[in-house]
């Protein structure tokens, strides 16, 4: 791999290894303020897998020699938290609308990991030994059940 093509693979991986940041503690902190709900156990689900595909991106950032950035991530946790200032419809708690809307946020990671896995599909051709396929279904079974999710969640608005 020459050095630009290099670099513009790294740029791209870390800001999804930034995303990948924003989505864990997202899912973390949305499992956790379901828990004793109907939502618990698929939220757990979703929580481990998002883990795991974290762990795939390293491992494919490592195996192309890829230097991982330091501040992208930590600029993606800063803004998580700070994204979870917004207004949920009540001053203090987890709120119904608060569901909702750390649900959609987490479909919208789990679509940008999808394009992350595609992309990186076309653009590798062999040079990762990632099984790109097995993350697109999984992660196209992780968008599924957030959307069930969301949709359930409405109901309790």
């Amino acid at each position: 791999m020459d050095a630009d093509r290099r670099r513009h693979i790294g740029t791209f991986l870390n800001d999804h290894l930034a995303g990948s940041t924003i989505g864990i503690e997202r899912a973390r902190s949305t499992r956790d303020s379901n828990q004793g709900t109907e939502f618990a156990a698929p939220l757990a689900r979703v929580c481990e897998e998002i883990e795991g595909d974290r762990d795939s991106l390293l491992a494919i950032i490592d195996e192309l020699g890829v230097s991982r950035s330091k501040v992208k991530p930590a600029l993606g946790w800063i803004g998580e938290r700070v994204g979870r200032l917004k207004p949920n419809g009540q001053l203090r708690g987890y709120s119904p609308l608060g569901r909702v809307i750390d649900l959609e946020v987490l479909i919208l990671g789990v679509s940008g990991k999808l394009r992350l896995w595609a992309v990186l599909g076309e653009v590798l051709d062999g040079e990762s030994s990632a099984d790109l396929h097995a993350l697109t279904r999984r992660a196209d079974g992780q968008r599924s059940t957030l959307e069930d999710l969301q949709l359930r969640a409405t109901h309790l608005l």
